[in-house]
């Protein structure tokens, strides 16, 4: 059972209720009518990156389906949140991926996606031997993989929602959706 597809996809949900403003983010992310079922970062070797509607056409209400997800909620007043799946793909056919889950709180969509792709890169960087300093600048590591050519892509799904004056329930998600 290994998964040979994957898609990406986020969403934002407000209601009185927490419980809701997840579904309402699921529906957002189009997948409120499928079984999620989380898993850990792996990206399955030769998993082809396809657009979410094609994933979504391939899939059937209520079936069970494998995910990485990312999801955080609030409701505090003008409080800023994010939900973030990093990616990276390794450059050799064959081998595993990585991807990775970030949430946070006062990080916008560029920092916290950015962020979420570090740490999948790093991840990758770190099982196909390549030397780095995690100290180092962001920028830094990511030129040094590249230079090393062992790292093809590196992308993020990333979802930021600010919590209105009313303090509503607000949940982002993003996710990872594999497909058998």
């Amino acid at each position: 059972m290994i998964p040979r597809k994957v898609f990406f996809t986020k969403g934002v949900g407000r209601h009185k209720e927490k419980l809701e403003s997840f579904e309402l983010a699921l529906r957002n992310a189009k997948i409120e009518k499928y079984n999620l079922v989380k898993v850990s970062s792996i990206l399955p070797p030769n998993c082809k990156v396809i657009p979410r509607e094609k994933g979504l056409k391939e899939l059937l209400p209520g079936q069970i389906v494998h995910c990485v997800m990312s999801v955080n909620s609030s409701n505090e007043p003008r409080r800023l949140l994010a939900a973030s799946v990093g990616c990276a793909i390794p450059a050799e056919k064959g081998l595993y991926g990585y991807l990775s889950e970030h949430h946070s709180f006062g990080e916008n969509e560029t920092k916290a996606g950015d962020y979420a792709e570090d740490l999948a890169a790093s991840m990758l960087a770190t099982t196909l031997g390549i030397d780095f300093d995690p100290e180092k600048d962001y920028d830094e590591r990511r030129e040094l993989w590249k230079i090393s050519g062992k790292i093809v892509r590196t992308t993020n799904v990333t979802q930021s929602a600010v919590v209105g004056k009313d303090g509503r329930w607000t949940t982002v998600v993003a996710a990872a959706v594999f497909i058998l």
